[in-house]
């Protein structure tokens, strides 16, 4: 679990592209925040911070404001077409012990031995639901295959998660496992030459020209 983050913010009036494009060039990222009833806020907060803390997997942080500190799960993320820089915010507030659904990335660990024996390895689930406490967010869920032979799988029931984490997936799901390769079908002995042979064509000829023989 990441450490906790403090973001200074100051509320803003008015919205429009104007006006946020102002607040970017003077370093400043335009946010919301919402939840627990409460009436949105429009705010402004550190862009620097804000990015650091998203490129360390920081899910809840402190928002520091109005002579008060209060913890906030980052719900929604607006990049700009490069995907490289964070134009808008969406908060929700939550509470310390308030139970929240989040979606974590799945990490895999070690080299699955199955692939040195000519399998291919497989990850249809790159993350997953899980339900836990807003400041008990698991910066990603670590799967070992160290020992995933060609033929096994990793079911989600087979994970191991933190303590008061719960996953929502079904737990029949696979998440990761070991296949045996394609192998294209071979035709056989005399189909291939057959299908790419082209057809004779007979063509009849004209009545005149059978006279003139």
């Amino acid at each position: 679990m990441a450490e906790a983050v403090v973001l200074p913010y100051e509320t803003r009036e008015g919205r429009g592209s104007h006006k946020a494009e102002k607040l970017r060039r003077a370093g400043k990222t335009p946010a919301v925040v919402y939840g627990h009833q409460q009436a949105t806020l429009s705010i402004a907060i550190s862009h620097d911070i804000l990015l650091n803390a998203v490129k360390h997997n920081v899910r809840v942080l402190d928002l520091q404001g109005q002579g008060k500190t209060e913890k906030a799960l980052i719900k929604d993320l607006q990049w700009d077409h490069l995907g490289v820089d964070i134009l808008h915010v969406d908060f929700e507030w939550v509470s310390a012990d308030e139970r929240i659904k989040v979606s974590v990335p799945i990490e895999l660990r070690g080299v699955a031995p199955g692939v040195a024996g000519g399998g291919v390895l497989d990850q249809p689930i790159h993350a997953v639901h899980i339900e836990c406490l807003a400041v008990a967010i698991p910066d990603s869920i670590r799967v070992p295959i160290g020992e995933l032979q060609k033929g096994m799988a990793i079911h989600v029931r087979d994970l191991k998660l933190p303590e008061g984490v719960v996953v929502l997936e079904d737990a029949e799901d696979i998440v990761v496992h070991v296949t045996e390769p394609r192998v294209a079908a071979t035709p056989a002995p005399g189909e291939e030459g057959a299908a790419s042979a082209e057809p004779e064509v007979i063509r009849s000829r004209p009545a005149a020209e059978e006279g003139e023989e």
